[in-house]
């Protein structure tokens, strides 16, 4: 949290009139904790700024401090929320890079594990995004179409070096995406059954290896080739 509200402030150098980091990045720690818990309680809507004074410890002037009004707060998370998983998915190591299938698992292992780090960050992103103004809402989705798209490109490199068997890339990569946002959006049922995060990568990283072998989809054609000769013969 520390380290994501002194991206914050960085960022919003110009508005944020309390300058000093070893002031500003506590408060702001204090603001945004307040504001998922609250959000996650109430919705962001909902919650009001007295409502986030009240929880953060902090006054509504003090508040104004930081940021002029809710919209500004939000755009503040969600702004780091997509600072965040695009720069990561977008620099992946060297050695991974060289081959589709470990970057594909590279991709799958990463993601579960920054949302399980920032989860309340990942969830508020994904469940306020229909109370969202259009601007915001609009940028929620451009951030969803981004991860979608280094899932893609991996994906097109996989296909034309022969390691995947897809004909439907984009659609492919849009099929992957709720996999890995259902470890955080449905986190509670996955702590219900004892589900590990490594169990979690493990599963998907091999039901997804096994759709993009082409294995299943052949197996089930000369299944059906069978029957059809089978049937013709009868």
């Amino acid at each position: 949290m520390d380290v994501l509200c002194a991206r914050i402030l960085e960022r919003h150098r110009d508005s944020i009139k309390v300058q000093k980091p070893h002031l500003a990045v506590p408060n702001l720690t204090r603001i945004i904790g307040a504001t998922l818990t609250l959000s996650n309680k109430h919705g962001f809507h909902a919650t009001t700024l007295r409502q986030l004074a009240q929880a953060s410890g902090l006054s509504m002037g003090g508040l104004y401090t930081y940021f002029d009004s809710k919209p500004t707060l939000l755009a503040m998370i969600l702004g780091e929320v997509a600072e965040t998983v695009i720069g990561v998915l977008a620099a992946p190591p060297d050695k991974v890079k060289r081959d589709p299938r470990n970057h594909l698992h590279w991709i799958i292992e990463t993601h579960v594990r920054m949302s399980e780090a920032m989860q309340p960050w990942f969830v508020f992103s994904f469940m306020e995004a229909k109370s969202f103004p259009p601007t915001e809402r609009q940028r929620a989705i451009e951030m969803e179409v981004m991860t979608e798209k280094i899932i893609a490109d991996v994906l097109k490199q996989g296909v034309a070096s022969g390691v995947f068997a897809i004909d439907e890339v984009t659609l492919t990569a849009s099929l992957i995406k709720p996999l890995l946002q259902d470890w955080y959006v449905k986190r509670a049922k996955y702590r219900r059954r004892g589900t590990s995060i490594e169990a979690y990568i493990n599963v998907v990283t091999t039901f997804v290896d096994t759709a993009l072998s082409g294995k299943s989809r052949t197996g089930r054609t000369a299944n059906v080739r069978s029957k059809s000769r089978t049937t013709a013969h009868a």
